[in-house]
């Protein structure tokens, strides 16, 4: 019996999981409360969006979430009752304080094993029953989403910003302080009304790797704020430090919620049926593959020709200095082959020769991969490149495309695959117009 029949055969089935956000300041450890205070209201309004029958399961338990629960990362040392709630002990024996579940490793499978252990834990302790033990653990996985989404965590290796206030200078009152908690501390009402949690998979595996892309989109929004804030410090405005604040609290209470949800439907087994066809294919040209340490693209991943500059998400650079969309001559409206249609791409990734993108997989829940590869029908014309696709380093196809070719429609079987990578390699005389696009990327389910 495959996912997709277990999950008609009950009356609902959301799948979900959560992560929380907790803040990791270099500190003493006893002192180290990222987000601190705003904890426990991010939790409290990612619990209010959830649906009335995930209320009456948490019952009292769901008060203690956002109150107490979403703080045990940050107080292993002195609750250690609740401890073990954010302790992997198979994993990492004798490791009491867990730093990715404050700060986020810049290996995406390091936090992918951390997000999956919890989900996985919760989801057990709801099926057997322990409603409380399942809480605690929920309060961990809150934790961790939160505090990724963290405007004093943003900058990687950097989170008592002494290199940032070096571009930044503080005034003179304010030389020599650590900027951490005054960058996320704070009393907050969160509030996100009429939020509906998204569903994030019908597995541990598949929703745990949908929340690690949805905690990346609360860094980047997070990232947006973090100048901001440090800027109305500096100009004592407290309003415009709450304003910015809020932006990065927002979303965090957004992807606490959909974590939460996830997993009390995996729990219970329950969810709407309607949100099966969303979880069907995934669009990857948003994701960051591994290669983009910390999400963005390191020195090691830039490259001259054609782009002078590196892999990007929704646009091209042409000669390095000017954003252009994406475009490509794509298979017509009768798609057969017959007819083609140039086209403007929303979601695709632009590409420098000879450089792998890696995006690691759940196992076992895609079997399928489709992108249209070829080339800027302007820009490319000149251009000859091959396209190749492979899984877990083995070629699964490939293809050349000259630059005035339509794209060609690549088709791979994803069976046990557990690494998708994406190579473009330069075939032509002309390296200058090699302007490389993958276009809807997606992978998909049987």
């Amino acid at each position: 019996m495959n996912a997709c029949t277990r999950f008609l055969q009950h009356r609902l089935f959301p799948l979900a999981q959560v992560f929380a956000i907790a803040a990791v300041a270099l500190l003493p450890l006893s002192s180290a409360h990222a987000w601190g205070e705003p904890h426990l209201a991010i939790t409290k309004a990612a619990t209010e969006a959830l649906p009335d029958w995930q209320k009456e399961l948490l019952g009292p338990e769901m008060e203690k979430l956002a109150s107490k629960y979403c703080l045990i990362p940050d107080e292993v040392y002195t609750d250690k009752e609740n401890a073990k709630y954010a302790a992997m002990p198979e994993a990492r024996p004798g490791e009491v304080y867990l730093l990715n579940l404050h700060l986020p490793d810049a290996s995406q499978a390091v936090n992918l094993d951390t997000l999956r252990y919890f989900m996985g834990r919760a989801v057990a302790a709801l099926k057997a029953g322990q409603t409380t033990d399942a809480a605690k653990y929920l309060g961990t996985i809150c934790h961790q989403v939160e505090d990724y989404g963290s405007p004093s965590h943003t900058v990687p290796g950097d989170n008592m910003f002494t290199l940032l206030t070096q571009f930044l200078p503080p005034p003179d009152d304010m030389k020599g302080l650590p900027m951490h908690g005054p960058i996320e501390n704070g009393t907050l009402d969160v509030k996100i009304p009429g939020y509906k949690p998204q569903l994030l998979g019908l597995s541990v595996e598949e929703a745990s790797w949908r929340l690690l892309h949805r905690m990346h989109e609360g860094i980047l929004n997070a990232r947006q704020t973090t100048i901001p804030i440090l800027q109305a410090l500096y100009a004592k405005d407290t309003e415009t430090v709450k304003t910015w604040q809020m932006k990065a609290a927002v979303v965090d209470a957004q992807v606490t919620a959909d974590a939460l949800y996830t997993v009390l439907c995996l729990g219970q087994e329950r969810g709407d049926p309607a949100e099966l066809t969303a979880l069907r294919d995934v669009d990857i040209a948003g994701f960051f593959p591994i290669e983009a340490v910390n999400l963005y693209y390191p020195q090691s991943q830039f490259a001259g020709s054609p782009n002078w500059g590196c892999a990007r998400s929704g646009f091209l650079m042409e000669k390095g200095t000017r954003p252009v969309p994406l475009k490509l001559i794509a298979p017509g409206p009768t798609g057969d082959g017959t007819t083609t249609e140039t086209r403007e791409l929303a979601r695709g990734i632009s590409v420098v020769m000879g450089k792998t993108l890696t995006f690691p997989l759940p196992k076992n829940v895609y079997g399928r991969f489709t992108v249209l590869a070829g080339l800027h029908p302007e820009l490319g014309a000149k251009g000859r490149v091959e396209f190749t696709v492979l899984g877990d380093g083995k070629p699964l196809t490939s293809v050349t495309v000259n630059g005035t070719d339509p794209a060609q429609l690549m088709t791979c079987d994803l069976t046990g695959v557990s690494s998708l990578q994406l190579l473009a390699k330069g075939r032509g005389v002309d390296p200058k117009a090699n302007y490389a696009i993958w276009g809807e990327p997606r992978v998909g389910k049987r």
